[in-house]
């Protein structure tokens, strides 16, 4: 697939001749003219001599860096949109690209697709210069990360197929931002989105909110009240933390998505609904259908497709886009992150993920009396991790990890013999066996 016109004129600096000679093959397979500097000083005497549109250049080079390198190139060629290469480890030095003028900055190893679309975005116009980068966004998904770009990859192709998706992540990862950028992408984007957290209300209130009632259905139904299921006709219904619905309920539910139809309580008269069901939990709920709390036959309604979000911690690419994003959202000041304050953030554990990420962002606003919010700031916005951990991790989510731990140490002491494991557990050798098959634990 060509990505933009011929004409286009691209020019690759990167002292390592090899990977450069590799990238450049790729564009020129996308219909661009490449042109390869090996270093700084000959991009700049290239630029003399050829017409170019856009500038590639690695972040780490002898005698001449990447900010070097764009310096010299605005001072002469203003206008010239410069994107910057940096490798995984130099991200907190990337961060400085979002107030020198790049347009964007790729991280290494090199995505091909990615770099394609960064490239055609930027001589498409759609990335304005002189400013600070302008991330990924899908339907508010802000990314840079390969593991986020799979993952809006995987969106794109299911958004118009209108099958049940159910999204799995940890808390605070995105899961309902990830379910409207299903909707929005879909076929049904102009039909309302409406969510519900199903472990926010006792299960009575439930379900009078999902179905609606009938006036004088019980105590306290003074009025008819259409429920969020007909709400949701002709769009998308969210379910968030879909593993804390109570089990009555879900018999319910699995009839409505059966027969697509909803009986409001009290009434005997059923709605036909057209509804495209998104759901989350950051439950497992394999696990729930095994422990018998969550119906195997609403299960495989729900999960026709499941995607599954990262964490944080798996995106750390993000973490400076993200923060720097929240930071021009929560105040019209000039306030900016340095790099020893994105580094800071790196080296964090992110139990909230997302969310407490723009948490943070904003106790930093709150206490950073300067423009420039640095590493004490952040420091002192974050919460010790362990208390964090401890904070965010759930009484049966801990009973289950400290489970794995105990069974895997125990094997490991018995040099993986299960019978001796056993009795260094003091339990007999099959309820063992059952917690290994439990935890999916395969000693072979």
């Amino acid at each position: 697939m060509k990505h933009l016109a011929s004409a286009a004129n691209l020019l690759l600096v990167d002292d390592d001749t090899a990977l450069a000679e590799l990238l450049a093959i790729r564009l020129e397979g996308n219909g661009y003219n490449v042109t390869v500097a090996e270093n700084g000083n000959q991009a700049l005497a290239l630029l003399k001599q050829t017409a170019i549109d856009l500038v590639i250049t690695d972040f780490k080079m002898a005698n001449m860096d990447g900010f070097a390198l764009n310096q010299e190139i605005k001072k002469f060629y203003t206008g010239m949109p410069v994107i910057m290469m940096t490798a995984h480890g130099s991200i907190p030095d990337a961060v400085d690209a979002m107030h020198q003028g790049f347009v964007s900055f790729l991280t290494k190893p090199i995505d091909s697709q990615q770099m394609l679309d960064v490239i055609e975005k930027t001589l498409a116009g759609k990335v304005s210069q002189n400013s600070s980068v302008e991330p990924d966004n899908f339907h508010g998904l802000i990314y840079q990360s390969e593991k986020m770009h799979q993952l809006v990859q995987q969106i794109k192709a299911l958004a118009n197929s209108k099958v049940n998706i159910l999204i799995q992540g940890q808390s605070g990862s995105g899961k309902e931002v990830a379910a409207k950028a299903i909707h929005l992408a879909s076929n049904q984007a102009n039909g309302p989105f409406i969510a519900i957290n199903c472990g926010a209300m006792p299960g009575h209130l439930l379900e009078s909110e999902l179905f609606g009632h009938k006036k004088g259905a019980f105590t306290g139904a003074v009025s008819d009240k259409e429920g969020l299921v007909q709400a949701a006709n002709g769009g998308t219904l969210f379910l968030d933390e879909i593993g804390d619905m109570p089990l009555d309920l879900q018999v319910k539910l699995l009839r409505v998505l059966q027969e697509k139809k909803v009986r409001p309580v009290g009434s005997q008269v059923e709605q036909e609904v057209d509804i495209r069901v998104v759901s989350a939990s950051h439950k497992n709920i394999v696990q729930a259908v095994k422990d018998n709390q969550f119906r195997e036959d609403l299960y495989y309604r729900l999960n026709v497709v499941s995607i599954t979000l990262p964490s944080l911690k798996e995106r750390l690419d993000d973490i400076p886009l993200l923060a720097t994003r929240f930071l021009a959202k929560l105040t019209d000041d000039a306030k900016q992150f340095n790099p020893q304050s994105i580094t800071r953030m790196l080296s964090y554990d992110w139990p909230g993920n997302v969310r407490q990420l723009h948490n943070i962002v904003e106790h930093c606003i709150a206490i950073s009396a300067g423009n420039i919010i640095t590493e004490d700031v952040v420091a002192n916005a974050l919460p010790d991790s362990d208390e964090t951990h401890n904070a965010f991790v759930g009484l049966n989510e801990a009973k289950r990890q400290f489970e794995y731990d105990y069974i895997q140490k125990v094997l490991a002491l018995s040099g993986g013999n299960v019978s001796e494991a056993a009795k260094l557990a003091q339990r007999n050798r099959s309820d063992f066996y059952k917690l290994m098959k439990k935890h999916e634990i395969n000693n072979e």
